[in-house]
């Protein structure tokens, strides 16, 4: 923190130097995080920048309205329950895509048949995997079937199922391995701008379509160029920000969150968030550390860890210590669980019991937010357990867990933005490539949850599943995120709760 500082009020000194040149002089809103984005795909590229790059240049069927909590039409005009498992959908027949060819229901079709095929790959698999597929009734009209009663379809249409054109990924040159390079696909879609120029890695610029239908959820774009780039140093992208080579950016630790805001020369949010973060376990062993397939060393890492203090501290109000392994705001997560409340002498304690009673060395893997990993780390080592942190790019951690050679590693998850245990729970703990517990026991009663539209037994299921997650300590949940904006005064724009930051409807005043 204590370079933070230094770093910051550095900038701050040259700021007051130089001239504000925001990006309000040339129309481009300039925004940076600390990831990269090696694909531009809203389907294989999984990280928060591609969400919200997702609804830049693509379209669902639907949208969800923040303001009233109900679905608007975005492709789509009107919809019907046909049953449990069938909904038919009327659609625009004014929409273009960025390379000029003419929306359909071929296009819809395309889209949901390659995504509920698990052949093509889709990472995210639960986000998809509830789709049975969708057949053509008129050049206007489809009709998308379900594989059983979900009670979160039109939450996973909204936030997760951007419409391709039709064949857009056939001509995808396939490698040795069977995968598809992407980055050799132009992204098009239909959403509010379009892909102008891209480095992977390192950049992705927006224009805006001028070509977007008039009248739907998302407004007319008026910003004429949005532009991200990768700046991995927080104190960068800060000094960026106060002086003009930056208009918009979030994650903004703490501390430096406060100070810009006391200079006057940016405006400062903190917003709540469905994100939350968590330690997952390599509870098999297959890492070769064998620490933690015994229950009582995950344990202790929850009476070690001082979670409160690390979300008052280092993440800031209104964060707050969660016990379950899902976000207290989302449907059905009960946080009526067994709680490892900070306690050091108890981990001490169970350490011994389970036969390391000086504690032991391991591997810890972190993509995120330092500070918190550090911390995490320190109070680790008061117990005696001493870490070697490892620091990698989302994607190489992703697979290094998947494949089961990451002892333990500090992850968040964002639920896609949607309010219900399905969009968290149900993608770790049902023996899927996340899981790092493959119980039978969780995946039975979360399938029953997902599987049903009565609230109760739904209810039900859920809290089976959260109980023995917590008891077995396969997850230690950390806290939930609030998120610090920090943007120029020249740009309007809107934070909410969802963690989709609406870039496109953003203007500048």
């Amino acid at each position: 923190m204590k370079f933070g500082s230094i770093a910051l009020g550095a900038a701050l000194v040259l700021s007051t130097s130089m001239p504000l040149m925001a990006g309000k002089a040339d129309d481009t809103l300039n925004w940076a995080t600390d990831k990269e984005v090696a694909v531009v795909d809203p389907f294989f590229s999984v990280t928060r920048e591609m969400v919200i790059m997702g609804h830049m240049g693509w379209d669902g069927l639907v949208l969800f309205n923040n303001e009233t909590g109900e679905f608007d039409p975005l492709l789509a005009t009107d919809w019907e329950w046909k049953s449990n498992t069938v909904i038919e959908f009327d659609l625009r027949d004014d929409v273009v895509f960025h390379d000029g060819t003419t929306f359909d229901a071929d296009d819809v079709v395309y889209t949901i048949n390659f995504l509920a095929d698990a052949s093509n790959g889709v990472p995210a698999q639960s986000v998809v995997n509830w789709m049975k597929g969708a057949t053509k009734l008129g050049q206007y009209k489809v009709r998308l079937e379900l594989k059983e009663p979900f009670a979160n379809a039109f939450a996973y249409l909204a936030n997760e199922i951007m419409i391709m054109p039709d064949g857009f990924y056939d001509d995808a040159p396939v490698g040795p391995d069977g995968t598809r390079d992407l980055s050799a696909v132009t992204p098009t879609g239909t959403g509010p701008y379009k892909v102008a120029d891209i480095k992977n890695g390192d950049y992705v610029h927006w224009d805006k379509n001028d070509d977007y239908f008039a009248g739907g959820p998302k407004g007319t774009p008026e910003i004429g160029h949005i532009n991200f780039r990768a700046i991995k140093e927080s104190n960068t992208q800060l000094a960026e920000l106060m002086t003009g080579g930056l208009d918009w950016a979030w994650d903004v630790p703490k501390e430096q969150a406060e100070r810009l805001e006391q200079t006057g020369r940016v405006t400062v949010f903190n917003e709540k968030t469905l994100r939350i973060a968590y330690l997952t376990f390599d509870v098999s062993g297959t890492s070769g550390e064998p620490f933690f397939t015994d229950q009582k060393v995950r344990q202790a890492f929850g009476y070690a860890i001082n979670r409160d203090a690390i979300a008052d501290q280092l993440v800031g109000r209104p964060a707050e210590v969660i016990h379950s392994a899902c976000h207290p705001d989302q449907f059905a997560c009960t946080q009526d669980v067994t709680k490892y409340d900070y306690d050091p002498e108890k981990a001490k304690a169970l350490l011994a019991e389970a036969g390391y009673p000086d504690g032991f060395e391991f591997d810890f893997y972190g993509y995120r937010q330092r500070e918190v990993a550090e911390a995490i780390i320190g109070d680790l080592s008061a117990v005696g357990i001493k870490a070697k942190l490892n620091w990698l790019q989302y994607s190489s951690l992703l697979e290094r867990i998947q494949d089961g050679r990451a002892p333990v590693s500090f992850m968040t998850w964002g639920s896609s933005s949607i309010a219900d245990v399905a969009a968290i729970t149900s993608h770790f703990f049902m023996g899927g490539p996340d899981d790092p517990a493959k119980d039978p026991r969780t995946a039975e009663a979360l399938a029953r949850g997902d599987t049903s539209i009565d609230p109760e037994v739904r209810k039900e299921a859920y809290a089976e599943a959260l109980g023995i997650i917590a008891n077995e300590a396969y997850w230690l949940p950390l806290f939930s995120y609030a998120k610090y904006y920090a943007f120029s005064n020249d740009l309007e724009f809107t934070p909410t709760p969802d963690e989709i930051p609406r870039l496109y409807s953003a203007t500048w005043k």
